[in-house]
């Protein structure tokens, strides 16, 4: 599966932004592919501690998840801006346009992220679901 830019949604704040991804969760979760999760990116410091930021997006993600009824899961978002810069550089010389573009393809990087690990959890059950058990008690 490959992630890509969809839309973006202005926040207003932790109980605003939930309301407004509720309603395009809840049209996501209407249309035929349905929707099983919600992925939202985890701000943190490059060392892994928690910013300024952090507590707001897990109020956020506490209350998109009371709201839809969906799983909410927080994906790590360190460096994700500077990899969709990158990207996008290399389709776009004009750093203003880039610019405009940057949230929506740093979410994409987000999702990427996330469905990339879920592809490798999955491949490595399936690989040690197949491999028989090789131990045996002496």
């Amino acid at each position: 599966m490959l992630a890509s830019p969809w839309k973006t949604i202005d926040s207003g704040g932790p109980h605003v932004a939930a309301d407004r991804l509720n309603a395009v969760a809840a049209e996501l979760a209407a249309d035929a592919d349905g929707l099983s999760a919600i992925v939202v990116g985890l701000p943190r410091r490059l060392d892994g501690s928690d910013n300024d930021q952090t507590p707001i997006v897990r109020r956020l993600a506490a209350e998109l998840a009371r709201l839809s009824g969906l799983p909410v899961i927080l994906q790590d978002e360190r460096l994700s801006s500077h990899e969709a810069e990158s990207r996008l550089a290399e389709r776009e010389r004009d750093w203003r346009k880039r610019k405009a573009k940057l949230d929506a393809a740093a979410a994409a990087v987000i999702l990427q992220d996330y469905l990339d690990g879920k592809n490798t959890e999955y491949r490595t059950q399936n690989t040690e679901s197949e491999t028989p058990n090789t131990e045996e008690g002496e």
